[in-house]
């Protein structure tokens, strides 16, 4: 393994007659103030069965602490993959004769909480998910036993208001003849409903709308399975949805919970025409993976489960894991609550849960990324709110916020409406007079890039004007800003490839959280914290990558650093004076002639608490070094300066599939310079340090 210890050396360089000049605006003081221990910090996440067990061990541990990533943020993967959320092992059912219903993990267990597990719904709606993607949606399965059924939390007798109308959404690959619906009603059924048909094909364009077929506006549902006529002449349409407005708050058979009279329950539903013979021609594809099947979304679902749908490929670390093993370092973490999917109560146990152990818990983020599943804001709004109040019910300070966005730029999906904002829609949900909800911090993700392909500097170059973009639609949207803003989750992107684990991915990490803290963001929170895998890339122009600062052994020990491990080291040790002191960051410019510099370095100098100077310098420039010189308010610093330098000369990649990893794997140089250019290396970081100004 490489964890060696970094050299002191004197870089060499080439005289070079382009000089750029560092300006650092001292002038107007600074843009923004952070504490390290607070604003820097990495994100844990839930992994398949056994592997918590390989990752928090202290060879590990030892090995994250070294990045300097202090506060620790707990990602929680269930939500991604439609599951309910059991943060414990020991707990209770609502129907315990029978081991199912809803699930309140235990606020005083006999043993330790060393793991949790998401279990998956069996009245789930959606074909995708954003996890593993190996479930499927009960409303086109071909079985007419199972069924899909709406959150019961968002019926007018949980959420005190109006109820809120749910949806069934079918999406056909091609625009298809629909003329016909055959809707196999569960328990409880719609009594009136809408079937309507998207005008376009994109869900996300705004001048598209839904239009009611013809014959579509049915008042008078009776359950059962209905056969609609919906017009008279097939209308082509990718996208059919069934509005459903009003419930007929039945339940099933047996059934004694009044949660299964809530919302609205669909077995199966066709899509197609009628034939000259009178005969149901059925366009969809019912099938048993999400694959196979017609695509169905939906706008929500009961988190009612059993014992036997535990999913082995969801397993969150426990509470007790994760503060016993130091990876908090004895700072706050924040707390998940699983809305979409899980209870209030859950989540109200939880918390009372930590109390009891006295754990560090100061903030608990609602949700995980509700927009990329296509919830409504306004019935997100509506559960988080409910969440909300159970958690102030168990502790009155404990700070509430989210949505933790999958991006800052969050529009509804297949949405009419004449505003198209999740983040605005959320905002006015929850500040609505009488059922205001508590909101002390805004959260998102940050990916900036879908696709790894093409050239590489491009994107490092483009990624600053992508996150002023972000910080300028949180604004437009109305994110006060008086709330912290928080990214729970970040990286170059959320998909596998080669640049994240060479420098690329590096100049990204360190480039975006000096910026992000330049523009006012309260803390960032890394994923791929501990040691992992290569995956196979989606795109093969990618290349075998992950975010991650560590590649990991056959026993799944940190084995060698990336890039991504010293650049953001460098920030955490070299940038700032680690700790809880304030760091105040200052607004600075790189003069090069034709402006080339703007693009191609960046800096963002920061007057730390023991008055010294840490200007961090990045050149994102693949084949060019560019000396420069430092312009403190009009003079040059006092040398000599302290620099430690990393770049793409000393850390080699071996390309060779899953088997890949680096041949030269070098910690950063550390050296003095005196007064004069100090060369930026291609694709470099560099922190120069300096006096008292």
């Amino acid at each position: 393994m490489i964890f060696a210890a970094a050299c002191t050396a004197h870089p060499s360089h080439r005289s070079d007659p382009v000089t750029a000049t560092v300006r650092i605006d001292t002038q107007s003081g600074p843009v923004a103030t952070f504490v390290p221990d607070q604003a820097l910090g990495a994100a844990v996440d839930g992994l398949p069965e056994g592997q918590n067990d390989d990752l928090y061990t202290p060879h590990n541990i030892a090995a994250m602490g070294r990045s300097g990533l202090r506060p620790i943020s707990y990602s929680l993967r269930t939500e991604l993959g439609i599951d309910a959320w059991h943060w414990g092992e020991e707990g209770s059912w609502s129907d315990p004769a029978h081991h199912q219903g809803y699930w309140t993990s235990s606020d005083n267990p006999v043993r330790p909480v060393l793991r949790g597990w998401g279990y998956a719904l069996p009245r789930r709606g959606d074909s995708v998910d954003q996890a593993q993607d190996d479930g499927y949606s009960r409303i086109d399965d071909g079985d007419t036993t199972t069924f899909w059924k709406s959150n019961p939390w968002l019926d007018a007798a949980k959420t005190g208001a109006a109820e809120r109308p749910q949806w069934v959404v079918a999406m056909f690959a091609d625009p298809t003849p629909i003329s016909a619906a055959r809707i196999q009603w569960a328990a409880p059924f719609a009594r009136v409903y809408r079937v309507q048909y998207w005008t376009g094909d994109d869900p996300y364009d705004e001048f598209q709308h839904w239009r009611d077929f013809p014959h579509g506006d049915i008042i008078d549902g009776h359950g059962g399975t209905a056969l609609l006529r919906l017009a008279d002449r097939p209308i082509r349409a990718r996208l059919v949805r069934i509005l459903l407005e009003t419930s007929s708050h039945t339940a099933p058979p047996g059934a004694h919970d009044p949660r299964d009279a809530m919302g609205y329950a669909m077995a199966e539903l066709g899509l197609g025409t009628i034939d000259a013979h009178g005969r149901f021609v059925d366009a969809m594809r019912h099938a048993r993976t999400g694959s196979d099947q017609t695509q169905i979304t939906v706008s929500s679902t009961d988190p009612w489960h059993r014992a036997s749908d535990r999913d082995a490929d969801a397993e969150q670390p426990g509470f007790d894991r994760i503060f016993r093993s130091g990876v908090t370092n004895g700072l706050p973490m924040i707390v998940p609550a699983g809305v979409l999917y899980d209870t209030p109560e859950n989540a109200a146990a939880a918390l009372r849960f930590l109390r009891r152990r006295h754990y560090p818990v100061t903030r608990i983020e609602m949700g995980e990324e509700p927009d990329g599943q296509n919830v409504s804001a306004e019935d997100f709004g509506a559960l988080y709110r409910q969440f909300a109040l159970a958690l102030k019910a168990v502790d009155p300070a404990i700070g509430i916020g989210g949505p933790n966005l999958q991006d800052a730029v969050a529009d509804s999906w297949a949405d009419d409406t004449a505003d198209h904002s999740f983040t605005r829609r959320f905002l006015k949900t929850i500040r609505t007079p009488g059922r205001q909800a508590p909101f002390d911090f805004f959260s998102m993700e940050h990916y900036p890039y879908d696709s790894l392909c093409g050239t590489m500097e491009d994107k490092l170059r483009g990624a600053n004007a992508r996150l002023d973009g972000a910080m300028a639609r949180l604004r437009d949207d109305g994110v006060p800003a008086t709330v912290p803003r928080i990214v729970t989750e970040y990286g170059i992107s959320a998909f596998s490839g080669q640049a994240e684990v060479e420098m690329p991915g590096a100049l990204f990490d360190v480039d975006f959280v000096a910026h992000f803290l330049a523009a006012g963001g309260h803390a960032a929170y890394l994923l791929g914290y501990g040691p992992d895998r290569l995956y196979e890339p989606g795109e093969k122009c990618t290349g075998y990558g992950e975010l991650m600062l560590f590649g990991a052994d056959a026993r799944h020990q940190a084995s060698w650093a990336t890039p991504a491990f010293h650049g953001l080291s460098m920030l955490s040790h070299d940038w700032v004076l680690p700790g809880s002191g304030a760091h105040r960051i200052y607004r600075a410019s790189v003069d090069l002639p034709g402006g080339a510099g703007e693009r191609a370095v960046v800096a963002w100098p920061v007057q730390r608490p023991d008055h010294r100077w840490a200007v961090l310098l990045v050149n994102r420039d693949r084949t060019r070094s560019w000396p420069i010189r430092i312009d403190l308010g009009g003079r040059a610093p006092q040398g000599p300066w302290n620099v430690v330098q990393y770049d793409a000369s000393q850390y080699t990649w071996l390309a060779a599939g899953e088997n890949s990893h680096p041949v030269r794997d070098d910690p950063p140089r550390r050296f003095a310079w005196p007064r004069g250019p100090l060369p930026l290396p291609p694709y470099s970081i560099t922190v120069v340090q300096f006096g008292p100004g």
